[in-house]
């Protein structure tokens, strides 16, 4: 029998997904709904010191890739972190957490970067009861330019410093929130576990433009005829957030920091990858404000269902389980050798497969009378173009050449030996190059 029960920092939830610092978790209103609705944990939506609160536009906040369908594949926002007092936030996440729990409350903070500002505002969230506090790094706009936000995620010697004063100044976990808008990952991440970070999550959200509208030729969302970059979150980001999951994950540097994984997470499959690339748990924001709290028991049943089929007891059992399988270009095998294959049967004859391989690719695919569509292996170099314009699930396929058959593009015989590009012959730094 799968358990679904996730252990992070110590911080027990009945299950990985929790709602990530954003509008969902601005209230106690909402963040009861969620954990009716079945929800882990939560991250309070980021709060900053005490004072006027911030002040946020009055006009639209989103802007929105869509995908073919209408599907929404990315929001771009330009709200600011929560706009109502302090101490309505303090009082209703200790009226929250002592109803619930069992679930995960995490508070995220964003203050000036002085000590005294952190110092601050640290007892008092301590006073909620609220299982640990989350560093807000991330934020591309609006604070960034107050010397907040990613102003301080993109300075690692800032995101050490902070980590450092918030160790020292709070007594339960302390997880360090990275942006995304930055050349290498990794160096924040060293930053914040050299700072004594109890882990880190990631990604925040990309900066970006989402669109411009074409009469008014303001960027989306438009505020008075102007517009402005914003964060970009959604299944759009998601390939970017693996990426550097794995990248700290698999970081010697990095070892044993703890991953809390961010970005596109809309379905309990989203949820395995990163969780196989070496995140905890996840955080989910985008899939909630599309389809509402309750897309949560899809994520549930899912992953409990597939986690039974693959035999796994708990999601301890396959976290970090995709790293080792992680590396750098100049590792893969150049040995080995596949071809594309098509089943005609499963073939409805769109032609994607010839049309793209053709105009952009090898021209690897004939197109024979009746519109069969074939490969020719001589041409083949199994790039996996047609796989992915192929709109039918499985028709092509990429298998692999025996040991000892000839490859017919290259004329080659095919071999089980493994070898790299560190010590192909073309490479000027191998060592052993051609003369």
């Amino acid at each position: 029998m799968t358990d679904l029960t996730t252990d992070f920092l110590g911080i027990k939830s009945p299950n990985p997904f929790w709602l990530a610092s954003a509008p969902p978790t601005d209230k106690e209103y909402n963040v009861r709904r969620a954990f009716e609705a079945g929800w882990g944990g939560v991250v309070w939506k980021t709060l900053g010191e005490d004072g006027p609160p911030i002040v946020n536009v009055n006009g639209p906040r989103y802007g929105a890739v869509w995908g073919a369908d209408r599907r929404l594949l990315a929001l771009n926002n330009i709200e600011l972190i929560t706009d109502r007092p302090l101490e309505t936030n303090l009082e209703e996440i200790a009226r929250v957490k002592a109803d619930y729990p069992d679930r995960a409350v995490i508070v995220s903070l964003m203050v000036p970067c002085t000590e005294e500002a952190w110092r601050a505002i640290l007892p008092r969230v301590a006073e909620t009861g609220a299982d640990g506090i989350e560093l807000n790094f991330g934020c591309p706009h609006g604070m960034s330019e107050r010397g907040m936000g990613s102003a301080v995620g993109q300075v690692p010697e800032y995101i050490e410093m902070v980590t450092r004063w918030c160790k020292q100044n709070y007594d339960k976990p302390v997880i360090v929130k990275l942006t995304p808008n930055i050349t290498d990952i990794r160096y924040p991440a060293r930053a914040a576990h050299k700072g004594g970070a109890d882990a880190v999550s990631l990604i925040n959200t990309v900066s970006s433009i989402t669109s411009v509208d074409l009469d008014s030729f303001s960027p989306e969302p438009s505020i008075d005829g102007k517009g402005s970059h914003g964060g970009m979150c959604g299944p759009a980001v998601k390939p970017i957030a693996l990426n550097m999951v794995a990248e700290i994950a698999r970081d010697p540097e990095c070892k044993g920091l703890p991953i809390s994984g961010i970005g596109g997470v809309t379905t309990w499959r989203d949820a395995a990858e990163f969780m196989a690339l070496g995140a905890g748990n996840v955080q989910v924001c985008t899939a909630a404000m599309t389809y509402g709290f309750k897309v949560v028991q899809e994520m549930i049943s899912g992953l409990g269902d597939w986690m039974g089929k693959k035999g796994y007891a708990s999601t301890s059992e396959f976290v970090g389980q995709a790293v080792p399988n992680v590396t750098d270009w100049q590792f893969l095998n150049l040995n080995y050798v596949t071809k594309a294959k098509i089943d005609q049967d499963k073939c409805i004859k769109c032609g994607r497969c010839f049309a793209a391989c053709e105009d952009t690719s090898h021209q690897a695919i004939w197109m024979k009378p009746g519109r069969v569509f074939e490969v020719n292996d001589s041409e083949c170099v199994a790039c996996n173009l047609c796989i992915n314009v192929c709109p039918v699930e499985d028709c092509i396929t990429m298998e692999r050449m025996a040991a000892g058959s000839v490859d017919p593009r290259t004329g080659r015989t095919v071999t089980d030996d493994y070898a790299n590009w560190t010590t192909h012959p073309n490479n000027p730094g191998s060592g052993c190059a051609a003369e």
